[in-house]
């Protein structure tokens, strides 16, 4: 039986060009999963969530429509 942990992590990340390196994303994730494991959790699983947020009456009026934002979230699980 485990007990889990979700971080929401932002979709993107922002480097200076003079600093891109093209491994920053996994330094990031790297140095997050680093953080919870000195706490005790382990890394499970990265997931991107697809959210629909619906309109309003009056922006369905203007024509607005339905938009899908994607979010990360990184699992990690510790034994109860």
């Amino acid at each position: 039986m485990y007990q889990y942990k979700m971080v929401q992590v932002p979709p993107n990340i922002e480097v200076k060009a003079n600093k891109h390196q093209g491994n920053e994303a996994a330094l990031y994730l790297e140095s997050i999963a680093n953080r919870y494991a000195e706490e005790g959790w382990e890394f499970y699983r990265v997931d991107s969530v697809g959210v629909q947020v619906q309109v309003g009456c009056f922006d369905a009026l203007m024509g607005k429509r339905a938009s899908v934002n994607t979010y990360y979230v990184i699992t990690f699980r510790k034994p109860r």
